[in-house]
């Protein structure tokens, strides 16, 4: 199926969309501010030492401490595993790689194990074997690329390589371009290394355009579009030096409408961001993300089928499984995720959604797991989080409710009100008690609420005056001691 990848750029952000006959299957944002860390390679000084945990912090020059676990230090093969205090000490230098972006309150995660990825191989300079991605099965074709890879070669290499996935789409393999290339970088790490002073970034991931060309583009992409002409360029050049059958499908955009507009990708992102997500049968999806895990919740809704409920039961579940991949990918949500499609009496409707959601899944670039139906009828699954979510990047915490989705009723607040001058009242002597209020609340006040405003005022003995504040939210209030 080709597909096309869509490149809009602005002095803010670039965003890649990729699209398959017509629709976004996949989006990346990096704001220039804000460019994502994973892969990059630091000279860290340790922090703290944490045995209990067995862990440490390490300090990378961001602004929180980042996190290396006993099990992310890498030890020669055979060597066993030793307790984290017997291998660091506070004030260590530690070259150490970025492999989980800082999330919400934590800190990136690293690893001391090294890995720098080509388009066609991944370099491992302190392993010594040529392993194959697992996404390749056949075992002919491993072995084939293996002995590619082998011949590629000097006579004298140093480090380990994995194949990756691309490799297996591509027509003739060229490794010895990428080993050139990978050995080119991993010489300028350690040349920085040893002039460098702890904290210090000693490799910087490719930005987002170029890691495009990398590893997105296949035999399946037809075209790039890109709608800046530096950006462009800047493609161009790298592909000529290091990808060049991309080359030729490298466009510059110059239409007048905005390329995302066109291709309707600035639709998809703001559905992208909403709870309901309708099918086309006429059944939608409810998307829930909180901090723990997220929640998909399938139903019928308009969709009444032209057999029997099973049977609409089935192609609603169906249609979700392809629904549900894409939008995980789209927001890219990850960690634990429970989907909860509709309760399906027949066993091998079960097996079939099942196996749908499987494949459907099975074209997303990041690891995931997926267990069957559990005795509730729900599907977990795991999705590896290496970066924040779409809705985390674009959006922030409601100031109203605080994150919560809800707030609570005029009335509610209004009691509240109530309670804390009856508060007032007997731990403190005033002339007056005033209220300030949102415009809701107040106008409760004034109307149903003025019966209790009275008695309250005849209790303490005491005159109550209302002034509305108009930047104060619903929740929002004051009481002011005259």
């Amino acid at each position: 199926m080709s597909e096309e990848i869509l490149i809009n750029v602005t002095p803010q952000e670039t965003r890649v969309a990729v699209m398959q006959m017509g629709v976004v299957q996949d989006l990346y944002i990096e704001r220039t501010g804000q460019r994502g860390i994973v892969s990059n390679i630091y000279l860290g000084k340790v922090k703290r030492v944490l045995p209990g945990m067995q862990s440490a912090f390490i300090d990378i020059g961001l602004e929180r401490s980042a996190f290396l676990h006993v099990a992310d230090i890498w030890s020669s093969p055979g060597q066993p595993l030793q307790p984290i205090e017997k291998m660091l000490f506070e004030g260590q230098t530690l070259l150490v790689q970025v492999i989980k972006e800082p999330i919400g309150s934590k800190g990136a995660r690293l690893s001391t194990q090294v890995s720098m990825a080509g388009r066609l191989l991944v370099f491992l300079p302190q392993e010594k074997h040529i392993g194959v991605s697992q996404r390749i099965e056949s075992d002919a074709q491993r072995e084939a690329l293996r002995q590619q890879l082998a011949a590629a070669l000097p006579a004298n290499y140093g480090g380990g390589y994995i194949i990756r996935t691309l490799a297996e789409a591509a027509v003739e393999p060229n490794f010895a371009a990428d080993i050139a290339y990978l050995d080119k970088l991993w010489r300028n790490v350690q040349a920085a290394a040893q002039t460098a002073s702890a904290p210090a970034l000693l490799y910087q991931e490719l930005n987002i355009s170029l890691r495009v060309l990398r590893d997105f583009v296949t035999e399946e992409t037809a075209r790039m579009l890109v709608d800046s002409r530096t950006t462009h360029q800047k493609m161009a050049e790298f592909a000529e030096a290091y990808h060049p059958s991309a080359l030729a499908k490298l466009e510059h955009y110059l239409g007048e409408r905005p390329l995302f507009d066109l291709y309707n990708v600035e639709e998809e992102i703001e559905r992208a961001l909403s709870k309901r997500v309708d099918l086309k049968s006429g059944g939608y999806l409810i998307i829930d993300q909180t901090e723990a895990l997220t929640t998909v919740d399938v139903n019928t809704g308009g969709f009444v089928g032209v057999r029997n409920f099973d049977d609409t039961i089935f192609k609603t579940n169906l249609e979700a499984t392809q629904v549900i991949a894409r939008q995980l990918r789209l927001r890219n949500l990850g960690g634990i995720i429970i989907c909860d499609f509709i309760d399906m009496d027949n066993q091998e409707h079960r097996e079939a959604v099942l196996a749908e959601f499987k494949k459907a899944l099975a074209r997303d670039h990041t690891r995931i797991t997926v267990n069957g139906f559990s005795a509730l009828g729900l599907v977990e699954m795991t999705r590896k989080r290496t970066r924040e979510s779409l809705a985390h990047v674009l959006c922030e915490p409601c100031p109203t409710c605080n994150g919560r989705g809800e707030v609570k009723t005029a009335q509610t607040v209004c009691y509240q009100i109530l309670r804390e001058i009856l508060r007032e009242a007997r731990q403190f002597t005033a002339r007056e008690y005033r209220i300030l209020a949102a415009q809701q609340v107040i106008d409760l006040f004034l109307d149903e609420e003025s019966q209790s405003l009275a008695l309250l005022s005849d209790f303490i003995g005491k005159p109550i005056s209302l002034q509305v504040e108009t930047l104060y939210t619903q929740e929002q209030y004051d009481v002011i001691l005259m």
